[in-house]
């Protein structure tokens, strides 16, 4: 069975950072596209970053240049630097597979960027 398990969400100044942790189970990892994605109350899920196995990586126009998405395929485990946090990245943040069919989202973590 699929389980993806974010951590490190928390409550953060504007401008500051957060480093964020989704562990996975279930699923061979190493193969597997893995992205970031994010919902803000009131709006619908949306795509923050991704990574390939290969390590290729796509941002959202909003994060470009303030996040970094990585991997450890040894520790089955996707990472997001957050760094430079405003108001509009308060979200919770999920992980899941990118580039192909979505499997059971986790609960996510909660970010929240205080002003």
């Amino acid at each position: 069975q699929v389980q993806l398990v974010e951590s490190g969400g928390g409550l953060v100044q504007a401008g500051g950072s957060l480093r964020l942790a989704c562990a996975a189970s279930g699923i061979i990892f190493s193969i597997n596209a893995m992205g970031w994605y994010r919902q803000a109350p009131g709006k619908q899920r949306e795509f923050v970053a991704g990574i390939t196995s290969g390590g290729y990586t796509n941002y959202a126009e909003s994060v470009k240049g303030r996040f970094t998405i990585s991997r450890d395929n040894a520790k089955n485990t996707v990472y997001l630097q957050m760094n430079s946090l405003k108001l509009e990245d308060t979200a919770v943040y999920y992980c899941n597979r990118w580039m192909g069919p979505a499997v059971d989202w986790g609960q996510g973590t909660q970010v929240t960027v205080s002003s």
